[in-house]
């Protein structure tokens, strides 16, 4: 990593350097443009009306009053709108060939499944005026049994969510590399456990929000939507409604956060396209808190049943994994495909030689599940890293010293794990070292034991998370062998204008990531150019026509790289123009500080912004040689990178109440070759953020009839400011072989690493009083219950 440099000093080196984001000055003064900042004239606002219950068929939809309300233009059921679309809101990833996909409408036809299911909407000239009618559209149900628990879903004569299935059984995915069967059987030791993965709720700053223009002279549609994803959106919305592609625009504007609930195509999108073109006007959606909770997918969702084989002396053998996936009512778009997404890193950082892992999906009556930051491998985290205290405890063994004895030695070049796959480089046992120096753990060891023995009622425990994820999704092929239909390459353009200045089109879509600053820096050191003379252009698929967007770890590794490739074809032709116009051979210059010479001498030099002007002239070109400096490049990289670490959170937990504080959180992150170290930091605090948030607070609940206990903010959990340690973070750096820029991805690790760290903190600080488990998320009232049940007394 290139030395710290302070804005504003000489060209280059810019990778590497602390500078202040160039989004942030918009961002923090009122001047960002939200989605739902935008309302074109004669713009009709849109409510959705949604079922206030879990399961029931749907007898009558009365919209009379309602369509009788002042400013309601239209009251619309899905007898209405059914036929403006050609197929129900897809899945992206349908796992296996046998899965069972339901037919997800916009609008439900006859049967609503969860809490939230949209059944009619309501059009007005206000929004307040669209509630008021929505409050009048009378609905009559006729209720069904409800399906809540997964292993309950699962039983015979379970009621079931798509009475045409079946069943509520979606899919069954297996992964097994060795001979699992005997690992275990010729075992010292055997340890399981099972571990929840409760449901969370995303909950961005910026709610979704959708609005859909209509072009007054044609047949195209502007799409303004709160995305991740506005090519996914463009893509699908044409493909449903058969409006192709070249008349739909979308742009992501301004977007306040998404952690993978934006990484969808709602049904909100789809009836605003649909109504829009209906009616000729412009039409506006923007979601509330609770819908938020109700009808934007949730995170998580998974019981994991976990098991590793190992030697008395805490070598590992193998591992059996076996998860049942909350699907929800419904398949968003990559539903089924998060539990399978974590099958990969379930290993973690350990190195054994037999891997089993089987997910099973499941339907609920409940908001469909789909990506969460750090999805799958987030879950996976957590799985392993639960294991690995358990083992520990059972051998009694220091929890680290396991962890050290099995982790896959230094390698630099891509190394197979027990999963099958490659990871591209690692150097674990450093990383796992550094943290527990920057932590102090023998120290804290020593403290631990005096507590102990004093029988202070505030016991203090150290948990450790150590992950590694599959960042930089992409690989085409990969994508395709697990049958996500999606390719994983990225696109950019990289164009000097006439005046020297440079354009950057990426067709990765940021929502809080810094692309704009991350991307001006790694195209300021290829062209020796300052970092404020690169404008950064997203989010727009007319603008960037050619994308696969934002999620997943990958915007750097595989968009940022596209960007790499695209400035070095730009400096290769620059190049060839300023040989030229030296009247010397190309093999002779140099290029430093953004100029152009011949190597050796103190003879005339050219600027690229030069050059820039001279390509643009056309006038004194080499022979052949079209104007203007730009170049295209799309980048499918050869393997997913993997960035890891290690986090160490230190917690002390009141015996008395169960209430947890979180005394010092340390980690250990190695993401590769590191851009901008500041929005690496920012990204780790987010993640780390999160991670605690499931740990400790957040828990999206039903009832056992499958109603909301947990409909909004005001009764969902969320961590403030003032719940958060202070972070001490450091960074290694261990380049990847998998891409020229040796990045490998941050936006996740924070989240990934956090909540098993957290967890078996907490764990940690009991355990000397016969507690051994604890589910997420871990309140003062779960704490203080488990410490009770492991005394024997009644709680």
């Amino acid at each position: 990593m290139t030395a710290t440099q302070e804005t504003g000093t000489a060209a280059a080196p810019w990778v590497g350097t602390r500078m202040q984001r160039k989004e942030d000055q918009a961002l923090l003064t009122g001047r960002a443009t939200w989605t739902d900042d935008i309302a074109p004239p004669g713009t009709l606002h849109m409510v959705v009306v949604r079922s206030p219950v879990p399961h029931a068929r749907i007898v009558a939809v009365d919209t009379a009053a309602a369509a009788a309300v002042p400013g309601v233009r239209a009251v619309l059921t899905a007898a209405d709108v059914d036929d403006e679309f050609l197929a129900g809101i897809p899945c992206g990833w349908p796992v296996t060939e046998d899965i069972r996909i339901p037919d997800h409408r916009p609008l439900a036809r006859d049967e609503v499944n969860h809490v939230g299911d949209g059944v009619a909407v309501v059009l007005a000239t206000s929004a307040a005026a669209a509630r008021d009618g929505a409050d009048l559209v009378d609905v009559e149900y006729a209720e069904l049994p409800a399906v809540v628990d997964m292993a309950d879903a699962l039983a015979d004569g379970a009621p079931v969510v798509h009475e045409e299935m079946g069943t509520n059984h979606c899919y069954t995915w297996p992964l097994a590399t060795g001979d699992v069967d005997t690992a275990f059987a010729e075992a010292e030791v055997v340890v399981s456990g099972r571990y929840l993965q409760q449901r969370v709720v995303p909950s961005p700053m910026e709610p979704r929000a959708v609005v859909c223009v209509p072009d007054p002279v044609g047949a195209g549609f502007t799409v303004y939507t709160a995305t991740q994803v506005p090519h996914f959106v463009r893509d699908i919305l044409a493909a449903v409604t058969g409006i192709p592609d070249t008349r739909i625009r979308v742009v992501a504007p301004d977007v306040g956060g998404g952690f993978g609930a934006k990484l969808n195509v709602y049904a909100e999108e789809f009836l605003a396209l649909v109504l829009a073109r209906r009616l000729r006007t412009p039409v506006k959606w923007t979601e509330t808190r609770s819908e938020h909770h109700q009808a934007t997918t949730h995170g998580r969702g998974q019981i994991q049943d976990v098991s590793v084989a190992a030697t008395r002396d805490g070598k590992i053998l193998g591992m059996k994994v076996e998860l049942l996936a909350d699907m929800g009512a419904y398949l968003q778009l990559l539903t089924p495909g998060i539990a399978v997404f974590g099958a990969f890193t379930f290993c973690g950082l350990y190195d054994f030689g037999h891997y089993s892992f089987t997910a099973k999906g499941v339907f609920t009556n409940l908001t469909p599940t789909d990506a969460y930051r750090g999805a799958g491998r987030s879950e996976a985290a957590y799985g392993h890293e639960r294991i690995m205290d358990d083992l520990a405890r059972e051998l009694g063994m220091d929890a680290a010293e396991v962890r050290l004895r099995n982790l896959h030695p230094k390698f630099l070049e891509p190394r197979t794990v027990p999963s099958g796959v490659q990871y591209d480089s690692g150097d674990y046992e450093t990383c796992m070292r550094r943290a527990m120096e920057l932590v102090g753990y023998d120290e804290l060891r020593a403290e631990q034991a005096r507590r102990r023995s004093s029988s202070d009622p505030v016991q203090i425990g150290i948990g450790f998370g150590n992950f590694t994820e599959s960042g930089g999704l992409s690989p085409s092929k990969v994508a395709a062998g697990v049958r996500l239909q999606s390719g994983g390459w990225e696109q950019a353009t990289v164009r000097m204008t006439t005046s020297g200045k440079v354009e950057v089109v990426t067709g990765t879509s940021p929502h809080g990531q810094g692309h704009e600053t991350a991307w001006s820096q790694i195209v300021a050191d290829r062209l020796g150019v300052h970092p404020d003379d690169v404008e950064v252009l997203h989010g727009d698929t007319l603008v960037a026509p050619f994308g696969r967007d934002t999620y997943g770890s990958r915007s750097l590794a595989v968009g940022g790289t596209a960007v790499h490739l695209a400035a070095g074809k730009v400096l290769d032709k620059a190049m060839q123009i300023a040989a030229h116009l030296l009247e010397a051979d190309e093999k002779d210059l140099e290029f430093t500080g953004g100029r152009f010479s011949v190597a050796g001498t103190a003879g005339p030099s050219v600027t690229i912004q030069e050059v820039a002007g001279a390509a643009s002239l056309a006038n004194d070109l080499p022979e052949g040689m079209e104007p203007n400096l730009t170049a295209d490049s799309a980048f499918d990289p050869p393997n997913f990178t993997w960035p890891f670490g290690t986090h160490v959170c230190v917690t002390e937990v009141d015996t008395e109440t169960g209430f947890t504080r979180i005394r010092r959180y340390v980690a250990v992150d190695d993401c590769g070759v590191v851009v901008n170290p500041t929005i690496v930091e920012g990204q780790l605090h987010g993640g780390i953020a999160q991670g605690i948030g499931q740990a400790l607070y957040e828990h999206a609940t039903f009832d056992d009839a499958g109603n909301p206990t947990a409909g909004n903010l005001a009764s969902y959990a969320v961590p403030a400011a003032t719940d958060l340690p202070h972070f001490e973070l450091e960074q290694l750096v261990t380049p990847s072989p998998t891409n020229p820029m040796g990045v490998k991805g941050i936006g996740e690790s924070g989240a990934i690493g956090s909540s098993p760290a957290v967890v078996n903190a907490v764990i940690d600080a009991v355990a000397h009083l016969g507690v051994t488990h604890v589910d997420m998320p871990a309140t003062p009232q779960a704490v203080w219950r488990a410490i009770t049940a492991a005394s024997g007394q009644t709680a």
